[in-house]
C-alpha cells in the first residue's frame, strides 16, 4: 500500500481561477498559458493597471451610493416620524 504524499501549498488543485484568467483562455489560449503557466508577464501591463485603477474607484462609488441610499432612509423615516407626532399634536391639542 502506498502511502499519501501531503500536499503542496502551491498545489494546482489549490489553484484559485478568476473569471479574468477564464475570459483571457477563451480570447486566446496560447496567452493564456505563457501567463499563467510560464508565468511571462503580459504585454499590456498599462492597460491592465488602468483597468485595475477603474475597478478601484467604480468599487468606491458603489460604497458611496449604498451608503447615501442608507442616508435617505434615515431621513425619510425620520421625517415621517416627525409628521406623525405633528399630526398626532394637531389631532390631540
Amino acid at each position: 500500500m502506498s502511502e499519501r504524499q501531503p500536499r503542496r501549498a502551491g498545489s494546482d488543485r489549490e489553484r484559485v481561477i478568476r473569471a479574468s484568467e477564464i475570459g483571457r483562455y477563451a480570447y486566446c489560449a496560447h496567452a493564456w498559458w505563457l501567463g499563467s503557466i510560464l508565468g511571462l508577464p503580459s504585454d499590456h501591463r498599462r492597460e491592465m493597471a488602468e483597468g485595475e485603477r477603474e475597478h478601484v474607484r467604480h468599487g468606491r462609488q458603489v460604497r458611496t451610493s449604498l451608503g447615501l441610499r442608507r442616508l435617505a432612509r434615515i431621513v425619510l423615516l425620520l421625517a415621517a416620524m416627525v409628521g406623525i407626532v405633528w399630526l398626532a399634536g394637531r389631532v390631540v391639542g
